[in-house]
């Protein structure tokens, strides 16, 4: 797979579908690797008239790495935040949308369709306020605003994303804290069957495994606060889509997202938690498909 520098780092990514169709980049979460976004959704999307990027964020998967910077102190970061002051930090989320944009830049893409997951989400509405000139539309998937008055996430669901594995662990450990989370915040509706995640847990060990970079990126999340004022500024047409069940970011986030974007449009899903699961593929392409071509 493909490595380009942008913005001063090496991003890895993926390109599908032809080049001369309009372009549509997705932007995962938390700790995810661009693999997250099942390839079932990516050939839906193709196959709906889109050139399709996915590319793994800056301390994740094949992209550059921060080790040198440590693990942050959390507490410290909540605090600042709390006085409106910013902690010193490696990287902060208007810097990985500062990357999605380069990414774009370098491959020579105008404008493109931005879509973006859980924290990609976050990333892709900080495209959207600071980079408006590159965003044809914007969908955000499973996010939220930062507002700290919307409910938090269950305390089985939050556990489980904190119970990550240690640096140099084996996949016979991995596998069994992958099923875990997998099991506490998915779709309740849409459950994975056991082998898939099996298979999907050990796909991205081999390809990279690198637990620590998810502290540098909730770091990031805590630094960057609410963006309900910013969210205002947006103008690129928004959809924001949702599932009804989520465990981790309930559904009031997206609520709360649609709300403070002008114009927005919401698309709730009964039984989706906060997973893509196979069975919404085309529901979902047809949502992100169907607002783009709007």
């Amino acid at each position: 797979m493909p490595q380009i520098q942008a913005n001063g780092i090496q991003i890895e990514y993926e390109a599908h579908g032809n080049p001369a169709d309009p372009a549509l980049l997705l932007i995962m979460g938390l700790g995810a690797q661009l693999t997250l976004w099942p390839i079932e959704l990516v050939e839906a999307l193709v196959a709906r008239g889109y050139y399709v990027i996915r590319h793994d964020n800056r301390d994740i998967g094949l992209s550059q790495k921060f080790s040198d910077h440590g693990v942050p102190d959390f507490r410290r970061v909540a605090l600042m935040r709390l006085f409106g002051l910013r902690a010193r930090l490696p990287y902060r989320l208007t810097d990985m949308a500062d990357d999605a944009v380069a990414l774009l830049d370098e491959l020579g893409i105008g404008r493109a369709h931005v879509v973006g997951g859980s924290m990609g989400g976050m990333i892709a509405q900080l495209v959207a306020v600071n980079h408006p000139h590159k965003v044809q539309t914007l969908t955000s998937i499973f996010s939220t605003t930062g507002n700290r008055r919307l409910p938090g996430p269950r305390k089985e669901a939050m556990q489980a994303l904190l119970a990550r594995a240690p640096a140099d662990a084996s996949l016979e450990q991995v596998i069994p804290i992958g099923i875990k989370v997998a099991r506490a915040i998915g779709s309740p509706a849409y459950p994975t069957p056991e082998d898939r995640l099996r298979e999907r847990i050990a796909r991205d060990y081999h390809r990279s495994f690198f637990p620590e970079g998810a502290a540098r990126q909730i770091a990031a999340i805590m630094d960057d606060g609410d963006r309900r004022k910013r969210l205002k500024r947006i103008t690129a047409p928004t959809l924001v889509i949702h599932g009804v069940d989520d465990p981790l970011v309930p559904v009031e986030g997206g609520r709360d997202t649609a709300k403070a974007i002008p114009g927005a449009k919401l698309h709730e899903i009964p039984g989706m938690g906060h997973d893509l699961p196979l069975e919404l593929v085309d529901e979902i392409a047809d949502a992100i498909a169907g607002h783009a071509r709007s």
